[in-house]
């Protein structure tokens, strides 16, 4: 046989404990930065550093591999040194109440001018009442009054002693004041009015004119008299709060006096003071009446006081409430409403001026968060939009605010799979002016000297920071070694790091529970066949159908037309290999029938497979006739689809079977794709179908004759269990790497495939010269066939 069987040595890649120069992982520093991902890197780079507009960035790659949490820490070891970002206060506008004012501090002075804004609404609910209670007040007010009465006094004596000249009175009575004619000391009546004479009518009747004129003018008099010591109170108490308030207000002043907003806020406040300071005198009837001085609070919308450099946010629920912010109502009276205090900020403000991490599926989830941040982005502002207080009828259900947009200054980070990126490029029409730089993460890193200490790093890492045993270097190799397994190849490590950080967390609990202080590779692998058992109930259950016969499966002798085929089983979070029985019947006819295919139980990259080995076909045995043969292929006792064309090279192998008649080994699968020259090329989950394979041999019984043939391409792939590894050393298992078709025959036949002479004949004994045989016959029966129907015709 021209093929030799792989060595043990090449069916797995074992890392050398030896190489790592510590006794765990406790000795180690944790790992900086990302490792093993330099495109990506230079790409995240390239956005941090470039300030243009639409630079934000867009991290491609696969669930699982760590990505946000990675990128979380990098971004904030990059952007510590970078500028804090201003603190933003919301406050009441005084002249637009319904649109509160954003004021934007300094990191940290924002919390600072909210404690002095507190300090002076304390001094103002307590010391401005007080001060309308001292006596010098009371004096003043007391004087005013008494000035006013004195007036109003001597206005009365005026009229009353007019109205005395003339024979009148000025008459007091619960409806006000009024001018009658006296007779002696009684108000004339009616019938004496009707007796005099009428030129004394006339005379009565003028002199009640002009007093009435007068009760009238001096009853303006006294109420402008009134009105001016109301008026003279006010400007008492406005000069009362402003010696009360007006040395905090000038602190305030002085200590920002180059922060115009700030300046032209506390005129607001100070004048608004004075304008309502009835509010804050005591009422007597009303002992317990507090001021209502919130509008006088700050709204301490982002508090950037603690933060170290630009932020970095994480947001992991973006809904537009999440990210834009929101407005949120009470019930006051019966009546629902809001102020500016109940303005909450969102992800896109605790981040401005930083960095903001989303996934982007969830992002999408919520349309309206996906076009607010869009238009966010594009205007360089947050807009904060109230929440709909209208009902279907169009009643309106709460008085809303409409709060001054902020500037919006900051990093999106977007982080998802590669169709979704290619999937906005294409239909999302600002998609790529918004996200002009994409981050591309792979799933897989070279494995070398230097990741695999990183990944002992990230064992340390973890163990730090989640307090667990630390790892020997033995256990370290396992994980390395699972890293490949994960990547299905000796020559590269994954990128998952949330499945490893999950196997370092449970090795370090059997360790625990297996009493020890250092995690070490029995531990490990203790996890990982832990993991499996937990998940390996529909992998028991097959290899049980097998055992019981329910699947057939054969694993030694013979067949023809027969080849056990393999594929892998995903279940989500497990997959295994097995085998099927791949069968070939053939007949007098013309063309291929493949079932699958033909019940819509394929998909078309198995289609394509067929086709490309009908190809070869043609290729290699019908240079003269044309191939004239029915036949039909078919995956036995498969009721769920198949999928791929690994299993192209089987299907060529028992059709040739079939064709010759020629019988191939049952202890040997196959896995493979093949091109239509009959070069075998490379498939996936080559390590799973071997020990899917071995697994079923191991429970019939091995006999040294059962074995796998894989791609040659696939070798550096194999991570093979040792199970596997030690049947191979002991020569109960062969696994054998072929780079064409004729190879594959040679091992399932056992018989040389043969090539052509001179003439272009094969040896009539080869497998290509009896497959050529039986087609030239039937090429001939199918043009004899021909010519008697022409005949009969």
């Amino acid at each position: 046989m021209s093929v030799t069987p792989l060595s043990p040595e090449q069916l797995r890649r074992i890392c050398d404990p030896a190489q790592f120069k510590f006794k765990t992982t406790a000795e180690l520093t944790e790992t900086d930065g990302i490792f093993g991902q330099p495109r990506g890197v230079r790409a995240l780079d390239f956005g941090i550093g470039i300030r243009s507009h639409g630079y934000n960035i867009y991290v491609l790659g696969e669930t699982g591999t760590g990505r946000t949490s990675v990128i979380f820490n990098y971004l904030r070891a990059k952007t510590r040194e970078q500028e804090t970002p201003f603190d933003w206060i919301y406050v009441h506008n005084f002249s637009i109440p319904h649109q509160p004012r954003a004021i934007e501090f300094p990191a940290g002075q924002g919390a600072q001018f909210k404690k002095q804004m507190e300090n002076l609404v304390a001094s103002l609910r307590d010391d401005l009442p007080k001060s309308f209670t001292t006596e010098a007040y009371n004096e003043e007010v007391d004087d005013l009054w008494n000035r006013m009465e004195i007036k109003q006094s001597l206005l009365m004596r005026e009229l009353e002693r007019k109205a005395r000249d003339v024979g009148f009175r000025v008459i007091k009575a619960a409806s006000g004041l009024s001018i009658a004619p006296m007779v002696g000391d009684e108000v004339m009546t009616a019938e004496h009015y009707a007796a005099l004479t009428l030129d004394e009518q006339d005379e009565i009747d003028v002199n009640q004119q002009e007093l009435e004129h007068d009760l009238e003018q001096m009853l303006a008099a006294a109420r402008t008299a009134q009105q001016q010591a109301r008026t003279q109170l006010e400007e008492l108490d406005r000069r009362v709060a402003q010696q009360a308030i007006s040395h905090h207000v000038t602190e305030l002043r002085e200590l920002y006096n180059d922060h115009a907003e700030v300046l032209l806020y506390l005129s607001e406040v100070h004048d608004d003071v004075l304008e309502n300071v009835g509010e804050f005198r005591p009422d007597p009837n009303r002992p317990d009446k507090e001021p209502d001085l919130s509008r006088y609070g700050v709204n301490m919308f982002v508090d950037n006081g603690k933060t170290e450099g630009a932020p970095v946010y994480v947001e992991q629920i973006p809904t537009y409430n999440h990210l834009m912010g929101r407005i949120e109502y009470e019930m006051r009276d019966g009546v629902m409403s809001t102020h500016f205090s109940n303005i909450k900020p969102g992800s896109l403000h605790k981040a401005n001026g930083g960095y903001l991490i989303m996934d982007a599926l969830d992002l999408l989830r919520d349309i309206s968060a996906w076009e607010a941040l869009k238009q966010s982005i594009k205007g360089r502002k947050i807009v904060l939009q109230p929440s709909n207080t209208i009902d279907n009828s169009g009643r309106v259900l709460a008085k809303t605010i409409d709060p001054e947009a902020i500037p919006l200054d900051i990093k999106i980070i977007l982080i998802g799979p590669e169709d979704l990126y290619y999937g906005l490029f294409e239909q999302e029409e600002d998609f790529n002016e918004l996200f002009k730089v994409k981050a591309d993460f792979g799933s897989r890193m070279n494995r070398d000297n230097g990741h695999e200490m990183a990944y002992a790093k990230f064992i340390a890492a973890r163990c730090n920071e989640e307090k667990l045993p630390h790892f020997d270097p033995s256990a370290v190799a396992r994980v390395v070694e699972y890293g490949s397994e994960l990547s299905e190849s000796q020559t590269k490590l994954t990128a998952r790091f949330r499945v490893l950080a999950d196997l370092v967390r449970e090795s370090a609990f059997w360790t625990i529970q297996a009493g020890a202080n250092v995690v070490t590779r029995q531990h490990v692998q203790h996890a990982l066949d832990e993991r499996i058992g937990r998940s390996n109930k529909l992998e028991v259950i097959i290899d049980e159908q097998i055992e019981e016969g329910l699947l057939m499966i054969a694993v030694d002798g013979e067949r023809i037309g027969q080849v056990n085929g393999l594929s892998v089983l995903d279940i989500g979070d497990y997959s295994f290999g097995r085998p099927s029985r791949i069968t070939a019947r053939t007949y007098a006819g013309s063309g291929v029938m493949q079932i699958e295919r033909e019940v819509d139980m394929s998909d078309p990259i198995h289609d394509k497979g067929v086709l490309i080995m009908m190809g070869y076909m043609g290729g290699q045995y019908a240079q003269e006739h044309p191939l004239s043969f029915g036949a039909s292929l078919t995956f036995e006792q498969n009721y769920a689809g198949i999928g791929g064309d690994s299993a192209s090279s089987a299907e060529l192998y028992a059709l040739l079977s079939a064709l010759g008649n020629i019988p191939l080994k049952q202890g040997i699968a196959v896995t493979g794709s093949i091109n239509q020259y009959g070069d075998i090329q490379p498939i996936g989950g080559a390590t799973e179908k071997i020990e899917g394979f071995f697994r079923v041999c191991s429970h019939a019984g091995l006999t040294g004759e059962q074995g796998v043939v894989i791609p040659r391409s696939n070798v550096k792939d194999l991570m093979l269990h040792q199970d596997v590894i030690d049947a191979v050393k002991a020569g109960q298992f062969t696994i054998w790497a072929i780079e064409n078709v004729t190879e594959g025959l040679e091992i399932l036949t056992g018989h040389c495939v043969g090539k052509r002479d001179e003439d272009g004949e094969y040896p009539p004994d080869s497998i290509h010269g009896i497959v050529q045989a039986k087609l030239d016959l039937l090429a001939k029966r199918h043009d004899d066939s021909d010519d008697e129907e022409e005949e009969e015709e």
